[in-house]
């Protein structure tokens, strides 16, 4: 196991093994790696993860680097290792050894193909920690018939119903955001992950977890099985099936602003807020469910007010009188918002090749770790030397290695 002599951040000590590409992967363990652990991100020789290729893509003095890998690939180290051949297999069962936890969102089955898949790493390391990302669930037992299906992030919001309730009932079911599934997933794995380190700290054995995207989403998309199951009815894309109202009004600056009103008290608030205060005993209005049954009738009423202020003052005063309301943000106004740098919730990473970027920082907040650390996303086989080296090898080996193709180091 790893050095655990010099704690100083919640997982420092901890050594991540990552059999990983494009997001899910990727995300939950640049999770781990905000948090202190050690990631060795393992990559194909020559070719590295899809998302090295994939725009857009930064650039500075003929330099280029992809964005969304250099987004989810910081506070790591790039081994460039080909697992195809022995000697790398051989590598990899080094490092299984000497690791806390493995993640893995690869094709389903190729490592255990290989002889290199949980079980056969955990007669090696009885204390190795194996979270694996899929579409449809690896645990065994737990097996559905899906289990063998590609999938990517579309397909689990598809089957989840999330996609069946974005949009309007005269239009297509549409997508939520891009890499919802993937990212929501990489989280899971990592909190499923840190569940197994605690669990070892009492047994002293690793195990297996088990992240499946639409396990996932469908969690994640709790309202919509509750009110099937405590009522049978199935909400409509785009029409209000118990709160109303919920959504974005336009203001008289051409702004959006949101609004939830999910109870009464909020609508009593809103209503009065309004000059309105006959909608509280009106029967059309009175109750959340009255209120989703009329939602014509209350919506010109209510984006009446709205378009009767700016995005502004709306704001200011419906907050004023204790009823959330926020703007609808772009990019450029989260980056302009002084909440956001007040919070320090967007982080700059500088590369040294392609300059300093700024991206989404891990959330939640730690009184004892209020910074993250911000290494910039590996080049290909950066730490294929040191990480070798770490596990015996030579410099003589390391460079006969790479002549034989099975690790790659690094231009």
């Amino acid at each position: 196991m790893t050095d655990n002599s010099s704690i100083d951040r919640p997982l420092s000590g901890i050594r991540v093994i990552g059999l990983e590409q494009y997001i899910a992967g990727p995300y939950a363990t640049m999770l781990l790696g905000d948090a202190g652990a050690e990631v060795i991100k393992i990559e194909r020789p020559g070719r590295g993860d899809p998302r090295r290729q994939m725009p857009p893509f930064a650039e500075k003095n003929g330099e280029k680097k992809a964005g969304g890998f250099m987004g989810y690939n910081r506070n790591k180290k790039s081994l460039a290792l080909d697992l195809r051949q022995p000697d790398g297999q051989e590598i990899f069962r080094k490092l299984c050894q000497s690791a806390d936890v493995v993640v893995e969102n690869i094709r389903p089955g190729s490592m255990d193909k290989q002889g290199l898949g949980y079980q056969d790493m955990r007669k090696l390391n009885p204390h190795l920690i194996w979270a694996a990302i899929s579409g449809f669930g690896r645990l065994p037992g737990k097996m559905g018939p899906y289990a063998d299906r590609p999938a990517f992030d579309l397909v689990a919001e598809a089957m989840s119903g999330m996609m069946n309730l974005v949009g309007y009932p005269d239009k297509p079911p549409a997508w939520t955001v891009y890499g919802l599934a993937d990212i929501v997933s990489g989280i899971m794995a990592s909190y499923g992950i840190t569940q197994a380190l605690y669990m070892r700290e009492r047994t002293g054995q690793g195990q297996f977890v088990d992240s499946a995207m639409f396990d996932n989403l469908l969690a994640l998309n709790e309202t919509m099985v509750s009110l099937y199951s405590v009522t049978g009815r199935e909400q409509t894309r785009g029409v209000p099936s118990v709160f109303f109202p919920r959504g974005a009004y336009e203001t008289q600056d051409g702004q959006w602003v949101a609004i939830h009103v999910p109870d009464d008290i909020l609508w009593q608030r809103l209503a009065d807020a309004m000059g309105r205060a006959d909608l509280i005993e009106d029967a059309r209005s009175a109750t959340s469910i009255a209120r989703a049954e009329n939602h014509a009738f209350l919506d010109g009423i209510i984006q009446g007010f709205f378009k009767s202020k700016t995005q502004a003052d709306v704001i200011e005063y419906l907050n004023s009188k204790s009823v959330p309301t926020a703007p609808v943000y772009t990019a450029k106004d989260i980056f302009d918002d002084p909440h956001v740098a007040a919070r320090g919730t967007l982080m700059e990473v500088d590369d040294p090749k392609v300059g300093a970027y700024t991206f989404a920082r891990t959330a939640p907040m730690m009184e004892t770790n209020p910074d993250l650390p911000a290494e910039p996303a590996p080049d290909l086989g950066q730490h294929t030397r040191a990480v070798l080296i770490g596990l015996g090898y030579s410099d003589g080996d390391v460079d006969s290695l790479a002549k034989a193709g099975v690790v790659g180091l690094a231009e």
